[in-house]
């Protein structure tokens, strides 16, 4: 068992410094600088909170980390979401980095302020939706013994995290005081809506109950709208 959880570890470790290090040069080497002060915010409030996540997880729920690690998509039109999620990220933060280089349009510093906080609040909010569901996996996939969570904000949303994400990645490009990076972001939400589309499709055939949850929560992503 220890064996086991070493190796997630040292996996988790992995994954997490070459996250650090892969944004990190997508935005500063755009930037041409290391002077880009909302980047170093923006790193600060991504990895510091993720970081403390992840070793919470090694200790309390070492099963969800590793199904938070798992990242590939087998099926074929969730695999092109999770693409088109990438190019987002890769435009968007390259763009930021630009941004500030060539002071196109850089946001008000209170703006990046403002997001922030918004960011780590939406964090915290993604935390909780962990803390409801434990059978929440990166891929689209049904668990041994997974049941219907509609409790909390699985009473709200049907996709909490999804709309926490939302809230997640369009405050990004404000922390980053990029005003054309925001723009690239605004393709997430017309991306997540297609994820949950076929992520729906699949809960309603191989999980139980999950077609009378979808009558009882009538919402997807967003209250009284979808």
């Amino acid at each position: 068992m220890e064996n086991k959880k070493d190796k997630l570890f040292l996996e988790a470790i992995i994954k997490f410094s070459l996250g650090v290090i892969i944004v990190g040069l997508l935005i500063f080497i755009p930037a041409g600088s290391i002077l880009y002060v909302q980047g170093w915010i923006f790193m600060g409030i991504l990895f510091i909170p993720m970081f403390i996540a992840g070793l919470f997880m090694i200790v309390k729920n070492p099963e969800l980390l590793k199904s938070r690690l798992d990242a590939k998509e087998n099926e074929k039109d969730q695999s092109l979401v999770v693409k088109l999620s990438g190019l987002m990220f890769l435009i968007g933060f390259i763009v930021s980095g630009l941004n500030f280089r060539f002071q196109w349009y850089i946001l008000p510093f209170k703006a990046s302020i403002i997001a922030a906080i918004i960011f780590l609040l939406s964090y915290l909010l993604y935390a909780e939706v962990l803390r409801e569901n434990t059978y929440l996996s990166r891929t689209i996939k049904v668990q041994k013994n997974q049941i219907v969570i509609d409790t909390g904000l699985y009473g709200i949303v049907r996709h909490p995290m999804y709309s926490v994400t939302v809230l997640l990645f369009l405050s990004m490009p404000i922390v980053l005081g990029s005003f054309y990076s925001f723009i690239i972001f605004l393709s997430y939400p017309f991306i997540i809506v297609k994820r949950i589309k076929g992520e729906e499709e699949l809960l309603k055939r191989e999980l139980q109950g999950y077609e009378s949850y979808m009558k009882k929560v009538k919402y997807r992503l967003i209250p009284m709208i979808w």
